[in-house]
């Protein structure tokens, strides 16, 4: 697979450059983050590429920096979210942004990204809030940390409060979510806020 081209800008639009790789022309998606750092035509210009394969098409998409390429792998795990969805939201936040999103449960943040509905946003909180760390920058853990107390151990009730306010932005009435929380605690075992949401999640899909 191609993770990296290095060559000749041939041209560049808001989603697509051209980047001409020993005399062969390779079209590459990228993100309008990319688009703005990216130099004029004719300039050198290096790219972390992201390979995404089909039955009927190679498509590549490309990156300035590392960690974007690195984030649109993450994003692209999560049901519902395909490498063209994950390169806009890219495009549209800054990848700081979608990270702090995703690591503060930030929903209403999330789906003001254009085809990222409610269901899609918790499901980018539940799956990636914690793999998606080693992404974050030391400012942005600060903010986090600060959030979640600095690491000192949450209370049940400030969990379960947590998990109650994700449930009833979602859309779900009060009264299903706590008997549904409820449910979830009764299970046991370690108690956080996305195991707690995913149980939840669980029970009130079966009605």
């Amino acid at each position: 697979m191609i993770a990296h081209l290095s060559g000749t800008l041939l041209s560049k639009h808001t989603n697509t450059v051209i980047l001409d790789v020993n005399g062969v022309g390779y079209e590459v998606t990228i993100p309008l983050s990319t688009f703005y750092d990216l130099e004029d035509a004719g300039a050198a210009v290096k790219l972390h590429i992201y390979t995404h394969v089909k039955e009927d098409a190679l498509q590549l998409y490309g990156f300035k920096t590392l960690r974007e390429r690195e984030l649109l792998l993450r994003l692209i795990e999560v049901s519902g979210i395909g490498p063209t969805l994950a390169i806009k939201m890219i495009g549209v936040m800054s990848a700081d942004e979608i990270i702090a999103s995703i690591r503060t449960n930030n929903l209403a943040r999330l789906t003001s990204i254009p085809g990222v509905g409610k269901k899609t946003a918790e499901r980018l909180v539940i799956e990636l809030r914690d793999k998606i760390a080693a992404l974050s920058s030391p400012a942005l853990e600060e903010e986090f940390a600060a959030r979640d107390g600095g690491g000192v151990t949450v209370s049940e009730d400030a969990v379960r409060d947590d998990a109650l306010s994700a449930l009833i932005g979602l859309g779900y009435q009060k009264a299903a979510a706590d008997k549904a929380i409820n449910s979830a605690l009764q299970e046991g075992g370690d108690i956080s806020v996305e195991i707690l949401l995913r149980r939840s999640l669980r029970l009130l899909a079966k009605g």
